[in-house]
């Protein structure tokens, strides 16, 4: 018991190697933080996507529909529109899957750094938000 108590003592040294993974754990928090906020903006683009290819399907084919691309509304066919809103659309998945899996990875190397950094210092430092 008292060899536990002495494991997990509040003034446990940190060594150097002990504060880069501390350093390497905040920096992974701080782009999973920008990975997740840029995953709910690109999950509401999609939304935006998946209404306007809704709206496409009811628009009459003969009028041309008002396309925005960066800031800008152009005036395009209908099925050119439809093709350029599909390619859109991929692209946004391919971007969204690409963010998720960097948000895994991160999160993947923060488990393994917080097993390492609780075992050291078990309550004297907390890494939960």
């Amino acid at each position: 018991m008292r060899m536990a108590k002495e494991e997990h003592d509040d003034s446990a040294e940190v060594t150097w190697e002990d504060q880069q993974r501390i350093n390497t754990f905040s920096k992974l928090n701080t782009r999973l933080r920008s990975i997740e906020e840029k995953i709910q903006e690109l999950k509401t683009e999609k939304e935006a996507l998946d209404d306007i290819s809704m709206e496409l399907e009811l628009a009459d084919e003969d009028e041309p529909i008002m396309y925005r691309i960066g800031e800008a509304f152009i005036h395009m066919p209908h099925p050119r529109a439809v093709k350029r809103l599909e390619k859109d659309l991929a692209a946004l998945n391919a971007e969204l899957g690409k963010c998720t899996s960097n948000a895994e990875e991160c999160e993947k190397q923060m488990k393994e750094l917080k097993v390492i950094l609780y075992a050291k210092f078990g309550r004297a430092i907390n890494l939960d938000e």
